[in-house]
């Protein structure tokens, strides 16, 4: 069983796309200098799906559902990111804190995913030596067989100091 805290509306989460952000509980991982170490113990309200098409129905304009964790049990973020795709318009992301390599499910209701533990030492997303990826997902077909692509988006997070400084001087 999947548990959330907190919901909000996000701008930064996935690139391009107004986000809701739904904090799943439970998380196994415990990364040092984590945001939101509250997040580890098993707490919260149920997420279900007729939870989850009242969130989405209390928030209109959102252009994407991001699954901020749920490290726990990805079977149950899976199920969730399906009935998303099967009832709505919307996109999904999941934010994972494992590494692309040791996700076992398919990616076939997921249009973005963010792999990676938090390593305080090499910073998150923004940060130019983040271990973290942000990768936007193509469903391809070839030769009539399904198969996924993962484009590594990450540097979308990231300032471009250089235009940042033309900016300025302007």
């Amino acid at each position: 069983m999947l548990r959330y805290t907190e919901v909000q509306v996000g701008f930064s989460e996935v690139p391009e796309e107004i986000t809701l952000c739904i904090n799943i509980s439970g998380c196994p991982i415990h990364c040092k200098g984590c945001h939101s170490p509250h997040l580890w113990k098993d707490i919260g309200e149920e997420l279900k799906p007729v939870v989850l098409s009242d969130l989405i129905a209390r928030n209109p304009g959102v252009t994407c559902i991001a699954f901020m964790g749920g490290d726990a049990n990805p079977q149950e973020i899976e199920k969730l990111a399906h009935w998303v795709k099967n009832n709505t318009e919307l996109k999904t992301c999941w934010y994972s804190g494992r590494q692309l390599n040791n996700l076992v499910m398919a990616y076939d209701w997921f249009d973005y995913v963010k792999t990676g533990p938090y390593e305080e030492d090499k910073g998150g997303l923004n940060s130019s030596t983040t271990n973290q990826r942000f990768y936007k997902i193509r469903h391809e077909i070839e030769n009539g067989l399904p198969f996924n692509m993962f484009d590594d988006i990450t540097f979308k997070f990231r300032n471009n100091e250089a235009n940042n400084k033309s900016k300025s001087a302007d």
